[in-house]
C-alpha cells in the first residue's frame, strides 16, 4: 500500500514517515522543503514531493492521491504567533476537504483509508462527550481566540458530517492524543474510546512516536482498522504516576 503523509515534516508526521517505512510501506511525503529527509532520502519506498500543500491545485492533488491506498493528515499550526494567529488559519480542514474531494473524483473502487491526527480537546459528539461547565469556559475562550483550535473542531466535524460513514470512496479514523511529548522510542500506551482525563485541567501526555506507532498499526492490520473505522480513538502513554 502507497500512503500519503500531509504535514510529514512536523515533529508527529516525521515519526510516522519513519514508522511506515519499518512496516514496508511506499510512502508519499508533500513538503516545501526535504531537509528534514535527508537520512531517508536513499530508502526506495520514499517518494518526496515539494509543494506547499494549500498551493497545491485539485488536478494535481486527484494525481498524488491516484495510486495510495491511505492518507494520514498530520498537518497542525506551528506553536509560535505567527503559526496560531497567522494565515492560513483553515490549514487543517482546509487540507482534509481537498484530500477527500480528490479521492472522491478519483472514483476508485476500492476505499481510501484516511486517518487524522485530531486532539482531545475536540469532542466526538455522536458519543455524547461533553465538557464540564469550566472545560467549557476555557474551550470556548480558545474557539474564540486562537484559529488552531477551530480548524481541529471543523476538521473532525468534516469528516462526520461531509464525510460520513456511507462514502463508497472513504473510511476515516481520527486519532485524539492528549498532550504531545517527544520520545525515542516506542513505549507502551493505551487506547481509549473517549477522553478518560480532561484535556483542560488534568491532561495526560502522548508521545509522538506512540502516535505514529498507532497509525502505522491502523494501517498495518486489518482487525485493528476494523475495530476503530468511522470513531475517534484516544492516545495515552501509559504512566503510572500520572493516574
Amino acid at each position: 500500500m502507497k500512503v500519503l503523509v500531509l504535514g510529514a515534516s512536523g515533529a508527529t508526521g516525521f515519526n510516522v514517515v519513519t514508522q511506515l517505512l519499518k512496516h514496508d510501506f511506499q510512502v508519499r511525503v508533500i513538503v516545501r522543503s526535504d531537509v528534514k529527509f535527508s537520512s531517508l532520502k536513499d530508502d526506495k519506498n520514499l517518494e518526496i514531493i515539494k509543494a506547499s500543500i494549500p498551493d497545491i491545485d485539485n488536478q494535481s492533488m486527484s494525481e498524488y492521491l491516484s495510486d495510495a491506498g491511505a492518507v494520514i493528515s498530520c498537518l497542525g499550526h506551528n506553536l509560535t504567533l505567527k503559526g496560531i494567529f497567522g494565515k492560513p488559519h483553515k490549514l487543517v480542514v482546509d487540507a482534509l476537504t481537498k484530500t477527500a474531494n480528490s479521492i472522491i473524483e478519483n472514483n476508485s473502487d476500492v476505499p481510501v483509508k484516511i486517518i487524522l491526527m485530531n486532539t482531545t480537546a475536540c469532542l466526538n459528539k455522536s458519543q455524547h462527550e461533553k465538557f464540564s461547565f469550566k472545560e467549557n469556559l476555557v474551550i470556548n475562550f480558545m474557539r474564540f481566540i486562537l484559529p488552531p483550535q477551530r480548524d481541529n473542531e471543523k476538521a473532525l466535524k468534516y469528516l462526520f458530517e461531509g464525510v460520513g460513514e456511507n462514502n463508497k470512496h472513504i473510511e476515516w479514523v481520527a486519532v485524539r492524543p492528549d498532550t504531545l511529548v517527544d520520545e525515542n522510542e516506542v513505549t507502551e500506551y493505551t487506547i481509549e474510546p473517549s477522553t478518560i482525563r480532561s484535556p483542560v485541567f488534568d491532561a495526560g501526555n502522548t508521545s509522538r512516536i506512540n502516535v505514529a506507532d498507532f497509525m502505522a498499526r491502523l494501517l498495518a492490520d486489518a482487525n485493528l482498522w476494523d475495530s476503530w473505522r468511522y470513531k475517534t480513538p484516544v492516545i495515552y502513554n501509559v504512566d503510572e504516576e500520572s493516574y
